[in-house]
């Protein structure tokens, strides 16, 4: 049973609790964690950690908090309690074994590792050690997507026929020059690892389980290792069929769009925006309006994650910071498990085997 997911209401000072000691290891998407731990009701930022001594200490003074360059010596702080594991993603499991083995909570970033069996293993740690372990797949608290999570479950659409996305975002060459990313070994790929995982999750969360998946992969307009276009056909277990394309040429970076259809309606989005939501019924252009009242076209200013990674914002992460102090709290499992966020590392890797044998790949 998933937990219910919901933003506390109180500011900082109304928390008449102990706060949570967090601590935050990897300084490059972890900034985003670390504003998000500031901000949260219930958590306080205790230290962070980096091997880059630069932004390690500028990080720390910027928040007044301990600065480690030793993972081991952060682990060995008693005050933090939940360690925000931001690191390249080939090492989210071993940097989250280490963690629950010294008996801390973990919030990883995506992915939670770039292959199932390194997921299992974090899986296998985190109930040995009977700890918290939560998943930063953040899309999942957006309210849009949680009301087209409820309407597909609802059945409001009818029998489930499409699910469709596309991601054509794009990446400068100096994004992956000299770095990690889009190395098999600690990316887990490219376009659809790194920049897509979250589409991947997105879908089979809400449409459900991917049986099976034909893709194909390359790399069209950069230096790196893995792929920076993907396309797949998905064959869902409810009967529908998606597609997704994923890809990082796209210039100068174009929104995500992502389609349902059903017998009996359609709703697209467009990033965190809705463009069409059209279900059947008496109410069906009156519920259209409501809806495109909530989550239509706002006014939006400076660049987003079409074109630049850092352009994330952190209110999605601190959903997430808030319902681990509340897991830890209740005794409960956090929002986005592990166990939840397998399915999508599993659909990624049937892709890339897809891709190289030309053969479906059933999951």
């Amino acid at each position: 049973m998933e937990a219910e997911f919901s933003f506390d209401k109180e500011g900082k000072e109304g928390n008449v609790e102990r706060e949570i000691g967090f601590g935050v290891v990897g300084l490059g998407m972890g900034v985003h964690h670390t504003q998000a731990i500031h901000d949260a009701q219930g958590a306080r930022l205790v230290a962070v950690c980096d091997i880059n001594e630069e932004r390690l200490n500028r990080v720390a003074s910027q928040y007044g908090v301990k600065a480690y360059s030793s993972y081991e010596e952060l682990l060995s702080d008693p005050e933090v309690e939940v360690v925000n594991i931001c690191t390249p993603s080939g090492t989210h499991a071993d940097m989250g074994v280490k963690a629950v083995k010294a008996g801390k909570h973990i919030l990883v970033e995506k992915p939670p590792d770039v292959t199932v069996e390194k997921v299992d293993q974090l899986i296998d740690a985190v109930r040995r050690a009977g700890v918290k372990a939560g998943v930063t797949f953040q899309s999942r608290t957006f309210p849009l997507n949680r009301r087209i999570k409820a309407v597909v479950e609802e059945g409001r659409l009818g029998k489930l026929i499409g699910v469709n996305a596309w991601l054509p975002w794009w990446r400068a060459q100096s994004y992956y020059s000299g770095t990690w990313k889009g190395t098999w070994a600690l990316d887990g790929g490219g376009s659809l690892m790194n920049q897509g995982v979250h589409t991947v999750d997105l879908l089979q969360w809400i449409a459900g389980p991917v049986r099976s998946v034909m893709g194909r992969y390359g790399v069209f307009a950069h230096d790196i290792e893995a792929e920076d276009t993907t396309v797949a056909v998905l064959n869902f277990a409810c009967g529908a069929v998606g597609t997704l394309m994923t890809t990082t040429c796209a210039y100068p970076g174009l929104p995500q769009m992502v389609l349902f259809y059903g017998e009996n309606g359609s709703i697209l989005k467009e990033e965190n925006t809705l463009k069409v939501w059209r279900i059947r019924g008496e109410r069906e252009e009156e519920e259209e309006r409501e809806m495109l009242r909530l989550y239509g076209p706002q006014k939006e200013e400076g660049p987003t994650t079409a074109s630049d990674p850092m352009a994330v914002g952190s209110a999605g992460h601190q959903g997430l910071v808030e319902d681990m102090v509340r897991a830890i709290r209740e005794d409960r499992e956090p929002y986005i498990t592990l166990e939840s966020a397998r399915h999508a590392v599993e659909i990624i890797n049937a892709i890339y085997e897809s891709s190289r044998t030309g053969r479906e790949v059933f999951l």
